[in-house]
């Protein structure tokens, strides 16, 4: 089971620097963690972020229980097996798709019902069949099926949202899952900080091996996310570790590793490429303007990625434009390595105690 052993705290800030061992292998916290859903982290193979210096990947239960079928990945040996990334990995429960495809699903007290967005099959979740399902993927770290409402609801809808994550969450620490694997709790609460405290005081009380933040970037504005955040995490045990979900931006990531989050995961930097958005030291780079096409220059300068020390803007513009499959490697190799040096960088920041002075160079870059 995953061990969590807290190595320093930046003096004037919440920022911690941990790590986090499984059986998969060492996790240096603040770490992000790229969005592999149906196993895969998309145009990337395993070698591409091992080089980009990625330490754990994320599938998802829903997705994966889909295609190719979690008893098929059992079969294989378990997800880090079965796409030959032979390091850490985290499911999550499918709790996010319970709110993504509202338009699919009917939840109640025992559990949810899905309408397959493939092919428009019944399939039911429960929190056991969650856990059952989590158990043949084998990753390392497993999350508790959990409700998310989306930002603004009322409070009588967040509470009831909570008082379902909190009943699921009971359910789901009673099922056996394989020796090595870790249930995380997620605390749940809306955007209502009485609530969100409820929520953990009911997930501590399980002292499960760590626990993740839940229900946020889901439209709320950004002071109370990091608000929010700030208050969850530092509500949480300071001997686990704390992992905010689908966040985010490099300022949100910055910004909450001040506030004491150790673990991260988003879509955005893969995403983002895909779409002709890349990342760097000086801000976003929209690599498609025109003013490009005879560019010379790296991407960025200050990266050591394998894009910038070998092809040119001008280069990387075409291939965008040539709609070519080779951009799609190439930009999500600049984007997913960036994000792993911003917390290596926060990392380096916290053992040396100077967070806040990190933090200000995220903000002047990411900052209008």
């Amino acid at each position: 089971m995953a061990k969590f052993s807290l190595t320093h705290t930046d003096k004037t800030t919440h920022a911690r620097a941990g790590v986090l061992e499984t059986h998969h292998g060492t996790i240096h916290t603040p770490i992000f963690m790229p969005v592999g859903t149906v196993g895969s982290v998309k145009s990337l193979s395993p070698q591409d972020l091992n080089d980009c210096g990625a330490e754990i990947i994320l599938g998802n239960t829903y997705h994966l229980h889909l295609r190719p079928g979690d008893e098929t990945v059992r079969h294989f040996g378990g997800l880090a097996k079965f796409n030959a990334w032979n390091k850490p990995t985290l499911t999550d429960s499918g709790g996010f798709q319970v709110f993504s495809l509202a338009d699919l699903n009917k939840i109640d007290n025992d559990g949810v019902t899905f309408r397959s967005h493939i092919d428009g099959h019944s399939i039911r979740f429960t929190p056991e069949s969650v856990m059952g399902i989590q158990r043949n993927i084998g990753a390392d770290i497993v999350m508790a099926f959990d409700q998310c409402v989306s930002n603004p609801s009322d409070k009588l809808t967040a509470s009831a949202a909570l008082n379902r994550t909190t009943e699921w969450l009971h359910r789901c620490a009673s099922v056996n899952l394989q020796p090595h694997q870790a249930l995380f709790g997620i605390v749940q609460g809306g955007t209502y900080e009485d609530l969100r405290l409820q929520s953990v005081s009911a997930s501590v009380d399980l002292d499960l091996p760590g626990y993740a933040i839940g229900g946020l970037a889901v439209g709320e504005p950004k002071d109370v996310m990091y608000s929010i955040g700030s208050l969850v995490a530092n509500a949480l045990p300071q001997h686990k570790p704390r992992y905010m979900m689908g966040v985010g931006t490099p300022l949100d990531i910055a910004i909450l590793i001040g506030e004491g989050v150790d673990m991260f995961d988003c879509v955005m930097p893969t995403r983002n490429a895909r779409n002709g958005q890349l990342f760097t030291w000086s801000g976003k780079l929209n690599i498609g303007r025109e003013e490009f096409i005879h560019s010379d220059d790296a991407v960025d300068s200050q990266c050591d990625c394998y894009t910038c020390k070998t092809f040119s803007r001008g280069y990387i513009r075409h291939l965008l434009k040539s709609n070519e499959r080779l951009y799609s490697k190439l930009a999500s190799i600049h984007n997913i390595y960036y994000y792993m040096e911003l917390v290596r960088q926060a990392r380096t920041a916290i053992l040396s105690d100077s967070y806040p002075q990190f933090l200000r160079k995220i903000q002047n870059i990411y900052t209008n």
